[in-house]
């Protein structure tokens, strides 16, 4: 089976040398193996996008050689492009897909809905750190019953969909450069940042 590697930065900035080298290495590796490069974009932090990062990105990896076999690309017109069977390519295009696996993970029970802003969860996280304890979500939300979350859902409240991660045991995979890799599911609920 050959290979799919793709490069998926974040247009929060214009392209520096440590992301020019992992589009580097995933394009040689690529070639050498009869592989994909596959350029995807990781736009959902909105925040913090920067107009013309996606162009100045996709002009210096062309520049540089890397064009992408699949993904987005450029014209001679300067316009961006996408090709390929498994787009779009641009996160914030693929967010209807998203959606639909968010709220299977919720009917099945392996995630919830969670409506705290981020000013709960900088005072969770500050009282935290001056406690010197691990940073983490307490939950807060987990605990709430199925008639508190469709009112608040029905009031179009602010929400993110949290994983229910075990707090017990640990998450397991294989990896093939390091081997196997585990994590102490307690590590892994450390997350308290909050996307609404």
């Amino acid at each position: 089976m050959k290979p799919r590697v793709r490069f998926a930065p974040s247009p929060t900035g214009f392209l520096h040398v440590g992301g020019l080298r992992t589009a580097l290495y995933n394009f040689l590796y690529a070639g050498k193996h009869g592989g994909d490069f596959i350029l995807r974009i990781e736009d959902t932090d909105r925040e913090r996008y920067v107009e013309g990062a996606v162009l100045n990105l996709l002009k210096t990896l062309h520049q540089m050689g890397l064009d992408a076999d699949e993904g987005l690309s450029i014209n001679d017109e300067d316009e961006v492009t996408q090709s390929g069977k498994f787009g779009p390519y641009v996160q914030s295009e693929r967010l209807k897909i998203y959606s639909r696996y968010a709220a299977e993970l919720v009917e099945k029970g392996r995630a919830y809905y969670c409506f705290c802003g981020a000013e709960r969860l900088d005072k969770l996280r500050s009282e935290q750190q001056t406690a010197k304890v691990p940073m983490k979500y307490d939950e807060l939300c987990k605990k709430l019953t199925p008639v508190a979350v469709e009112r608040r859902l029905a009031n179009k409240e602010p929400h993110v969909i949290r994983l229910d991660v075990p707090s017990t045991g640990k998450t397991g995979f294989t990896d093939l450069i390091r081997g196997k890799i585990e994590f102490e599911n307690a590590l892994v609920r450390l997350s308290i940042r909050s996307l609404g």
